[in-house]
């Protein structure tokens, strides 16, 4: 099942005991379905728990059932729920708000979202039925997608009154509020009643940003480990070339000492060449000591 199917099955153990909520719900529904119409309701989903949800919604909702849906053993892959019956869609209309007698564009009934919980009921209905979710080891992005330009247009205003910054755009003939910020992802799927969800999208953030850190570290270990190797080849090649103009015996016993530590133990940093010393040298004192090694080697090679 994808990530999004999980939601989707998470959301439909929200209760079902407030009838304000299921018409809330039912509202979210309707206005994300396929079709809504005077003439017609029509729902489809590849959801089995919302498939199993949507009866129990709209008898709690609008005291109807159903006309058409799948059978209990069904199997295809798209179950559909219709409504033809004109008394029941009359009911629904009137129930909502809406006048069957008057063609206008559908919109939101602000009446039926006055509470907080009804607000998510309804978004919660509008995801069921018309949204999506990306799975978060990929990429975050959650949308709402209705036919109803109107609709969309007022679902966006209500979420940013309730502090969300939703975008949107026109896709396909449908309007579709979408977000790509994973806290507001993770807030709004709190909100709809899915907090497992929302903790996997945050745990797949955290996991991205340790993996990102980790990798920056190695890289920058990498970078550091290659200007490491280069030095000490650059230190072995001139203190080679002074050992073999015979200058390493002329000098002081502090450069010899130095010389001769690096030429055995090459694959040492300099931090740790200083640590292999008796007593130790500071990294300062050995890279002075390294500094003047090179110079000579440099005049040696001038010569």
């Amino acid at each position: 099942m994808s990530f999004s199917g999980e939601v989707k099955k998470e959301l439909c153990k929200a209760p079902l005991t407030r009838k304000c909520c299921a018409l809330a719900e039912s509202c979210g529904v309707l206005l994300y379905a396929g079709t809504f119409t005077s003439g017609e309701v029509r729902i489809v989903t590849e959801s089995s728990e919302f498939s199993h949800r949507l009866p129990k919604l709209f008898q709690t909702a609008f005291a109807v059932r159903f006309d058409d849906m799948p059978g209990d053993g069904a199997e295809a892959r798209h179950h559909i729920f219709r409504i033809t019956d004109a008394d029941k869609l009359a009911v629904i209309w009137q129930t909502l708000g809406y006048d069957m007698g008057q063609h206008f564009a559908l919109h939101l009934n602000f009446a039926l979202l006055e509470e907080d919980h009804c607000r998510s009921a309804f978004l919660r209905g509008a995801f069921l039925a018309g949204g999506s979710v990306t799975d978060p080891q990929k990429r975050y992005h959650l949308e709402l997608a209705t036919a109803h330009l109107q609709v969309g247009r007022e679902t966006e205003a209500l979420l940013r009154d309730m502090n969300f910054e939703p975008k949107s755009t026109l896709r396909g003939g449908n309007t579709v509020t979408y977000f790509k910020h994973s806290d507001s992802i993770a807030d709004l799927l709190t909100l709809m009643g899915a907090p497992a969800a929302a903790t996997e999208i945050l745990s797949a953030k955290i996991e991205k940003s340790m993996r990102n850190t980790v990798n920056r570290r190695v890289n920058c270990d990498a970078a550091n480990l290659d200007k490491s190797v280069a030095a000490s080849r650059a230190q072995v090649e001139a203190l080679t070339r002074l050992t073999d103009a015979g200058m390493i015996k002329t000098l002081p016993v502090a450069l010899q000492e130095v010389a001769v530590a690096r030429l055995l133990q090459p694959e040492l940093s300099l931090s740790e060449l200083a640590e292999s010393f008796d007593p130790p040298l500071t990294k300062s004192c050995l890279n002075h000591r390294m500094r003047k090694l090179m110079q000579l080697a440099k005049g040696e090679t001038e010569t």
